[in-house]
């Protein structure tokens, strides 16, 4: 058969009827289990540190979230021409957020449901990309892993603290590469932020301030419960929309990036931003897991949507000879944090990563998203994703400029950085044993504002000590009838 007919095969057939709530047989535990051994056997005779792909290989890549963010996902992957394109899967093929990316590989196989792109095509794919709503990542990554792919994958990793915990250990076990996408980790700002910690600049840090004030989808939503069931567009394979998530009807509010404001589906802002803003100082400052999560002040606090404001304290531990840190967010249009005197004015370029301010309503000059450190001797202060760090105040910054070290440039972006780890070239700077724990603070977090109560958590045990219900929500909800075999790879 030709690539046009196969194109054309998978189109028609890949649109899955609405199976409320269980999943068509043909997804049951036999063919689950056969198509993971069809997929992973060969990988699993490799020895821990090789990879499948050869070094001059281009990498197969199929995309899973073609619109809105995995469009840019998509087009810098392909761009690196480190990739072939080899599968596209979204469950709206054919809505108009997917159409660029349809239009640029107009022969490429297309599918709903990623689960039937594996079966058809999982021989010939070397790695993924996951660009889906926060709550369906860990189905499509562990499903990658355990057949020996790698898998790009946005941020946050996953919905919730166990899902981020399977998927780091699946990314050891199957001895593959796991890149996050906080693509800042890549960035100027990652290799200045290890210069400066391996110089001695940044020091016996105690207190971090991050804030995200910019207008969030779910400010000024009051709701009382779910949105009602709507007819469903033509193009929308619901069910696999819904992936292993509680079954909810079907309505536009979800969709879209609607999701972000559902604690079902999404992880609020701190999820979304706190990737590109804490990351640096998670790492390099081996911050690990807190052991209190703190809601010091919740606006609009809601069961089912993120609150209209947050400021969150986590406290980690002293780390061997490093000082405890308290890690302060600030979210919310109003809750701008307290800042230090001389900080001045952050630069446009920090604005270049902002969402658009809605319709008659412009973003204010204060709500750019940063990040404020305080060191032994030394405050510095910085942007989001890949945005140097300034000592502040400006006069101390520029009498240190002569003796600060110098800064590597980067090697490569992140998507090329995760190509070449395909190949056994480079490790991923943001691989899910680095991203892991970050997302698993960032979970706290969103658990500490879905149950607006203190935490007490025990990285020992994993477990919140102090708060039944929350600890219950480390798990997730528990997945529908069928998607069960995702938790056992």
């Amino acid at each position: 058969m030709s690539t046009e007919g196969i194109t054309k095969t998978m189109h028609t057939t890949t649109k899955s009827p609405t199976l409320h709530p269980r999943l068509s047989s043909a997804i049951g535990r036999r063919a689950f289990i056969h198509r993971v051994a069809a997929g992973g056997a060969a990988a699993a005779l490799l020895p821990r540190g090789v990879v499948s792909a050869a070094p001059a290989e281009r990498v197969n890549l199929a995309c899973c979230g073609i619109g809105h963010r995995g469009l840019d996902d998509v087009r810098s992957l392909h761009a690196t021409g480190q990739a072939n394109i080899v599968a596209l899967c979204d469950t709206d093929i054919g809505a108009p957020h997917t159409r660029a990316v349809l239009e640029m590989f107009p022969d490429v196989p297309r599918f709903t449901d990623f689960r039937k792109m594996f079966d058809a095509l999982g021989r010939s794919i070397d790695a993924v990309s996951v660009a889906v709503p926060d709550f369906s990542h860990f189905p499509i990554a562990m499903l990658a892993m355990a057949q020996g792919k790698h898998v790009y994958c946005e941020k946050p990793m996953a919905h919730s603290f166990r899902q981020i915990s399977l998927m780091m250990a699946a990314e050891k076990k199957y001895n593959v590469a796991g890149q996050m996408g906080n693509q800042g980790h890549s960035q100027a700002n990652y290799f200045q932020f290890k210069a400066w910690v391996e110089a001695g600049i940044i020091r016996n840090v105690t207190r971090i301030t991050a804030f995200m004030n910019s207008p969030r989808r779910w400010h000024g939503m009051d709701v009382s419960g779910y949105l009602p069931k709507q007819p469903l567009p033509e193009t929308l394979d619901w069910d696999s929309w819904l992936s292993s998530a509680a079954f909810h009807d079907y309505n536009v509010g979800y969709v879209n990036g609607d999701w972000r404001s559902w604690f079902d589906f999404g992880n609020g802002a701190l999820g979304d931003w706190g990737a590109h803003l804490i990351d640096t100082a998670h790492e390099f400052l081996s911050l690990g897991l807190p052991t209190e999560i703190d809601p010091v002040m919740l606006e609009g606090h809601n069961r089912f949507i993120f609150p209209q404001a947050s400021t969150l304290a986590f406290r980690f531990p002293a780390r061997g000879p490093l000082p405890p840190v308290e890690l302060t967010w600030y979210d919310g249009q109003q809750n701008l944090p307290p800042l230090p005197e001389g900080m001045g004015d952050d630069d446009e370029e920090d604005n270049k990563d902002l969402p658009p301010a809605p319709e008659n309503k412009p973003a204010k000059k204060k709500s750019k998203p940063g990040k404020v450190i305080y060191g032994e001797g030394l405050t510095f202060t910085g942007g989001s994703h890949g945005r140097t760090l300034r000592i502040i105040p400006q006069e101390k910054g520029d009498e240190m400029a002569a003796s600060l070290p110098e800064v590597p440039e980067s090697p490569s972006d992140h998507y090329l950085n995760f190509l070449r780890a395909c190949r056994g070239e480079e490790k991923c700077r943001s691989s899910f044993a680095v991203a892991g724990p970050l997302c698993q603070t960032m979970a706290l977090g969103v658990i500490a504002q879905r149950v607006n109560a203190k935490l007490a958590f025990d990285p020992v045990t994993g477990q919140i000590t102090n708060h039944k219900e929350a600890n219950e929500f480390l798990a997730g909800v528990p997945p529908r009838p069928g998607w069960e075999e995702f938790y056992n790879l």
